[in-house]
């Protein structure tokens, strides 16, 4: 008898052994020979036999751990190759995610008849609908290009058998979530397998997942045993005087959905938090200089959570719980070995999974893992994020909420746009022009970064009524402290049925 999830309900309550390379099915053991796989790795071990038992798992892997096998090799099983309908939808985060897990489905998949296609945005669409109409059997796509298919007609999800959110973490922070609302529309009445996997299981990821999934069991590869409050300690070198620049670039990356920057002076802290303003970020200061009027002023807005950033010191922010927070970050290494263990307590925390960054000069890093030895820590270091890593990833974010607004738009609103084709073209021909190109994505951008986090459950009704000069655009939500601008939220006569959809209870259960 299983009961719905709650983060300290870590074991699957009927438990499948694991599984060894020898005891796979044939087809799935074969498919694994073709890559020159003699062993499974510890995720493909735990996870296969639950989704072969078509369970609904949320699983706890890092990144190159081999959770991508673990979701694409049970397809082997569960998919007809005779029947040429999609029947896996993956969805992920990123382009080149979109690619890559598109490969390995290739190749594992290939040889047995069973189709695979990547779709994303940014590129034309004619061979993506070649593929799809050719019957695709895996799509494997990010959520706005599956949303712009689905619309188009290009595909349909009668068929499908299994859903797998891959990164399911990064998908949110992203601001998926209106996107994943609609998609659940398309879904069959009938059950389909879900399955969630990430690095880190954010409380945000967990509200979702209680809103997408019936009642999901969780498994977790983080660490050697099994546990859902998990703190991932990471920390980056950082040459010369450039901290507050690479703090901005790993925001950038990161882009988290609320976050404590820790500073050891209050001096510091002011700096860093006039630098995230200027930046454009919602950040505030709580320092012992502060009057008790600007710190209330302040602490309500924690309590609240419509702050997104709170720089502070270490006694400023002792007794506050946030349990919201995704990131911690150490623009500085704290004073004192306890000091560390109190900054990066203060994610992970009511069931959730968090991240604690660390910014170190030489002399800090050896300080950090001094602290990392005396508590047996796992800390990992980081390769720094290049300028050109940060375009990357802002480029595919804005490009995804860019094509989300363009569909929300209807036809006359399509049609009086046209009167700026021309110009449109001039500005892109035109070297010289390239300016007010830059300049109006980076306003777009910037617009976005100031709007508070809403909740996933939030009606579009009750999200109106809190930021009304933002919603008379018709916006999504983009979790992170964003607002994805001309998204509106599933319609209200859609989102019950569509919840039902993705909660009912997969069969073999």
């Amino acid at each position: 008898m299983k009961t719905s999830f709650t983060p300290s309900n870590t074991e699957p309550n009927d438990p499948i052994p694991e599984i060894t390379f020898e005891r796979l099915p044939e087809r799935l053991r074969a498919a694994a020979a073709r890559v020159a796989w003699t062993q499974l790795m510890p995720v493909q071990a735990r996870t296969i036999p639950y989704l072969l038992a078509g369970r609904e798992m949320m699983v706890q892997a890092r990144t190159g751990s081999g959770k991508t096998g673990a979701f694409i090799l049970p397809m082997l099983e569960r998919l007809d190759p005779a029947k040429p309908h999609c029947q896996a939808l993956i969805l992920v985060p990123t382009r080149e995610l979109a690619r890559q897990v598109g490969r390995e489905a290739e190749t594992l998949c290939g040889e047995v008849g069973l189709r695979s296609v990547a779709v994303y945005g940014g590129v034309a669409y004619g061979a993506q609908i070649e593929a799809l109409k050719g019957g695709a059997h895996i799509v494997v796509g990010t959520p706005g290009r599956v949303l712009d298919h689905l619309l188009k007609r290009t595909l349909s999800l009668k068929h499908l058998r299994m859903l797998v959110f891959d990164e399911a973490d990064r998908m949110l922070s992203m601001g998926f979530y209106p996107d994943m609302k609609q998609i659940q529309s398309h879904l069959p009445e009938r059950p389909v397998s879900t399955s969630m996997f990430s690095a880190t299981f954010p409380a945000s990821v967990m509200r979702t997942a209680r809103e997408f999934m019936h009642a999901p069991e969780f498994i977790s590869l983080s660490r050697d045993h099994v546990h859902v409050t998990d703190t991932e300690h990471v920390y980056y070198a950082i040459p010369g005087m450039d901290k507050d620049r690479t703090l901005v670039r790993l925001i950038e990356i990161e882009n988290p959905a609320a976050a404590i920057i820790f500073c050891n002076t209050k001096n510091r802290v002011h700096y860093v938090t006039v630098v995230l303003q200027r930046y454009g970020y919602d950040a505030d200061e709580l320092s012992a200089d502060l009057s008790q009027a600007e710190r209330e002023r302040v602490l309500e807005r924690v309590r609240r959570g419509t702050l997104r950033f709170l720089v502070a010191t270490d006694v400023a922010a002792r007794g506050l719980d946030i349990p919201e927070l995704s990131h911690v970050f150490q623009y500085e290494t704290p004073e004192d070995t306890e000091g560390y263990i109190h900054r990066a307590g203060r994610t992970g925390r009511a069931g959730a999974s968090g991240v604690a960054i660390s910014l170190t000069n030489n002399a800090e890093k050896f300080a950090l893992q001094r602290i990392a030895k005396h508590y047996a820590m796992d800390l990992q270091e980081r390769r720094l994020p290049s300028d050109a890593d940060v375009e990357a990833v802002v480029a595919e974010r804005v490009t995804a909420l860019l094509e989300a607004r363009l569909r929300a738009r209807d036809k006359l609103q399509t049609e009086r746009s046209q009167r700026f084709a021309p110009l449109a073209r001039s500005l892109i021909e035109n070297e010289d022009e390239l300016p007010i190109l830059t300049m109006l994505l980076d306003d777009y951008y910037q617009q976005m970064l100031h709007a508070p986090l809403p909740q996933p459950s939030e009606s579009p009704a009750s999200a109106d009524a809190q930021h009304p000069s933002i919603n008379s655009h018709r916006p999504g939500d983009l979790p992170g402290g964003q607002r994805l601008l001309g998204r509106p939220s599933a319609p209200q006569s859609q989102s019950k049925s569509g919840r039902e959809r993705w909660r009912r209870k997969p069969r073999g259960r």
